[in-house]
């Protein structure tokens, strides 16, 4: 295959950001249509970007044209095109989550059994973050000795129209997923309580949070959501070994003498920061698409994330610590 054609559902903020990466800045793939539920805005973008425009995102799924799909429509949209791409047998990248519920997850992985070939990879692009991929790699080398504890952050200068609720199914599902993926073991309980508030949270909001994750294994996790800390984008990680501590490296970024200080600027936004997990994220896909084999987050992982994400919903509900059960990844999945 030359070039993979891709067909991209959903034409708003993310959505035109991949057609930029992908037409713009990588290799080996092309957006070469768009579908949105709003038909007049796809056209607009589809003219903008020189791309076919549909009304309906299965047609465009279907068409012979298309090679490969992108899912960035609001999220309750997500199960109804991935499992057109499914039927349609055609690799799909979904932006997280996979969908907004856990039983929504389940029918995608069953349907996805069902066509026999692993075809759906789900956005968790933390996971491609150089910084956390050096995690991985220094975890793996089994230099350190065994991770005991995490300590983690995931700090926004603001956030508004956020709600209580987006704190866990928003912000930290990214630390759900790349957490487990750096210690290779799900979780076994999770909690999240409530510190002071700050005075910068809107309406109802409680802000910050606390999440409190336990795995299988007994390694000790906190993951602080504060999402209106007013200083900045900052993601920490901080894994603490019987040996060592290892630390999340921060984006370099050059240092600045001016008026009478010292100061190395830090990211505003996710925008700033993941760029390079972005890139790095749709490259691989776009070429593992062509050589027929996928190796990113898979549907499971999106069942196991959104299962988790529910978990810690109820925790922080009910203000206790909530068991999360799983079912057995099924031998598709462990191939």
């Amino acid at each position: 295959m030359k070039e993979l054609r891709i067909g991209l559902v959903g034409t708003g903020n993310i959505g035109r950001t991949h057609i930029e990466r992908i037409n713009q800045r990588l290799q080996g793939g092309r957006v070469i249509a768009c579908a949105d539920a709003n038909f007049d805005f796809c056209k607009t973008v589809a003219e903008q970007y020189g791309l076919d425009a549909y009304q309906r995102g299965e047609d465009m799924i279907s068409s012979n044209d298309i090679d490969a799909v992108i899912v960035a429509t609001l999220d309750p949209f997500h199960e109804q095109y991935v499992r057109a791409a499914i039927q349609a047998g055609k690799y799909v990248f979904c932006e997280k989550p996979l969908a907004p519920e856990a039983e929504a997850c389940k029918r995608i992985v069953e349907a996805e059994i069902t066509g026999g070939k692993h075809l759906v990879q789900v956005g968790f692009m933390r996971r491609y973050d150089p910084g956390y991929r050096q995690l991985k790699g220094l975890l793996a080398s089994g230099k350190y000795g065994l991770p005991l504890m995490l300590h983690c952050a995931h700090r926004n200068y603001d956030a508004p129209g956020f709600t209580t609720p987006m704190s866990v199914e928003n912000s930290m599902i990214h630390e759900i997923d790349v957490l487990r993926w750096l210690l290779n073991e799900n979780y076994a309980t999770v909690e999240v309580v409530f510190p002071k508030s700050t005075r910068h949270a809107e309406g109802d909001l409680r802000d910050p949070q606390i999440m409190y994750l336990t795995t299988e294994s007994g390694v000790r996790i906190d993951v602080e959501s504060f999402v209106n800390c007013r200083y900045g984008y900052d993601i920490k990680c901080e894994i603490v070994c019987e040996e060592a501590s290892l630390n999340l490296p921060e984006p370099p970024n050059a240092m600045i003498r001016t008026n009478d200080s010292r100061m190395t600027p830090i990211c505003h936004d996710w925008s700033e920061r993941f760029i390079d997990a972005y890139n790095i994220e749709l490259q691989e896909w776009i070429n593992f698409c062509k050589n027929g084999h996928l190796t990113g987050p898979n549907a499971w992982d999106g069942y196991v994330g959104q299962v988790t994400a529910k978990a810690a919903s109820k925790a922080r509900d009910t203000q206790s610590v909530v068991r999360i059960e799983l079912e057995s990844m099924p031998d598709f999945y462990k191939k």
